[in-house]
């Protein structure tokens, strides 16, 4: 794959098995949502509001999961293959003992925190049964994160769709089971959403470990050797991978918040947002997919040697990105109401879920162009200036939000404006730094 970097056949050849991948993952979501719908508004809320909590702890890991890989993808560019293996190994080693450190940091804390949040009763206690079913799955979880890293780095991208589909599978059979209580099981509602999703990234892992056994060349990368523990190396990760994950952090957090705040309207317009995060999500998938192989794109580019290359690459990659939102827009707008039926019956919410669906769509032109750039910037290894990036974005986010939703107190559909000016802030500030910035001469 020499050309692999000025190609557009050669780009979607690396995006669309990630774009697959997250396809089948994100049915996961659509699957919990969707049946929680069935079960209740309280549900549907808790569901969104654990959730998130759930997911900006997660990206803790993933953001370590995404220095190592840029790690792997400059090493990978550089030839230097050998190094990939102790990298992976270290990174096991790290999210172990950062998932096992999480597991009893939320069994604890989670009760205190979100009470303090949350208004309704009924979703804060929904939220906390979730929530000591779901951080079981956190170790799993993060070696997940790892293996995802590792194959991404590599440039061997299509086992992120076989993994995928297979914890897609699990995690719908499993719900339908649960979540109901179908031929026998229990029936366990928003917990049974959980210990699926938990019993799914186990599946995963198991997968990922005999797919990697059987198909890669373990001594090529020196993988699996589990050599003593060398800080060193814990160390120069963290390098690069600290500001990501704070940079994660920061932006699941600051949608959480945004889901707080929502959640001070009432349980209705909660159950909106829910049923518009888990569309948005969905038709997101095209343009994560582009955006995690612009991350190993430039990480590679830049290990061969070739920084001039890097704008047109990051050009090429929009391109794509931008041309593949427009197909997922056209068919959104064009069949609106089949969408928002998928999660509930309810006429009424299905009506009231519609505007916003439409508010969504034209965020998602910003977000094509915008999340390309920022990967870019973090691409190059300077996390800390992405970090920078987003939290000046986070924080206009906020303000805007509060002011919209808090004091001047409109509706659902013009809070979701939100998106818009997080999206022009980070697209724009990424833009500033890729053309303006010093970023070419980083060494990790």
């Amino acid at each position: 794959m020499k050309y692999y970097i000025t190609s557009y056949k050669n780009i979607w050849k690396i995006s669309y098995p990630i774009i697959l991948g997250l396809l089948a993952q994100n049915l996961i979501n659509v699957t919990d949502t969707a049946f929680l719908g069935r079960v209740g508004e309280v549900e549907l809320g808790a569901s969104a509001i654990a959730g998130l909590f759930y997911f900006s702890i997660f990206t803790l890991g993933f953001g370590f999961g995404i220095g190592t890989q840029i790690l792997i993808g400059r090493r990978n560019g550089e030839r230097n293959y050998k190094d990939i293996g102790i990298l992976v190994d270290h990174g096991f080693y790290f999210l172990i003992i950062l998932g096992v450190s999480i597991f009893f940091l939320i069994e604890f804390l989670s009760p205190v925190f979100l009470k303090q949040f949350i208004k309704s009763d009924a979703i804060y206690k929904a939220s906390i049964i979730y929530l000591d079913y779901r951080i079981w799955g956190i170790v799993f979880a993060f070696i997940n994160v790892i293996f995802r890293a590792f194959y991404v780095g590599i440039v061997k991208t299509k086992v992120l769709t076989y993994s995928a589909v297979i914890m897609a599978i699990m995690n719908i059979s499993l719900d339908y089971l649960l979540i109901f209580g179908h031929y026998g099981f229990p029936e366990m509602g928003i917990g049974g959403a959980a210990i699926a999703s938990v019993i799914a990234e186990g599946t995963s892992v198991l997968f990922f470990i005999v797919y990697t056994l059987v198909r890669i060349d373990i001594k090529k990368y020196r993988l699996f050797i589990f050599p003593k523990l060398n800080v060193r190396i814990i160390n120069k990760t963290l390098e690069i991978s600290v500001f990501i994950m704070l940079q994660y952090f920061v932006s699941m957090a600051g949608w959480f918040a945004f889901f707080m705040i929502i959640e001070k309207s009432g349980e209705r317009p909660l159950a909106i947002s829910n049923i518009i995060r888990s569309i948005y999500l969905i038709l997101m998938i095209p343009i994560w997919g582009f955006s995690s192989a612009t991350n190993t794109l430039v990480s590679n580019t830049i290990g061969k040697g070739l920084v001039h290359k890097v704008m047109p690459v990051i050009k090429k990659v929009i391109n794509l990105s931008f041309l593949s939102t427009i197909l997922v827009i056209i068919l959104t707008v064009t069949f609106p109401r089949l969408l928002v039926s998928i999660y509930t019956s309810n006429i009424e919410l299905i009506n009231e879920t519609i505007p916003v669906l439409y508010v969504i769509t034209g965020a998602l032109v910003l977000f094509s162009i915008s999340i390309i750039l920022f990967s870019g910037v973090s691409g190059t290894a300077n996390t800390n200036i992405a970090l920078l990036i987003e939290f000046i974005t986070i924080l206009i986010y906020m303000t805007f939000t509060y002011l919209i939703a808090v004091v001047f107190k409109q509706s659902i559909e013009i809070i979701w404006c939100a998106e818009y000016v997080y999206f022009i802030f980070l697209g724009g500030l990424s833009y500033l730094y890729l053309k303006k910035g010093n970023w070419s001469k980083k060494v990790v």
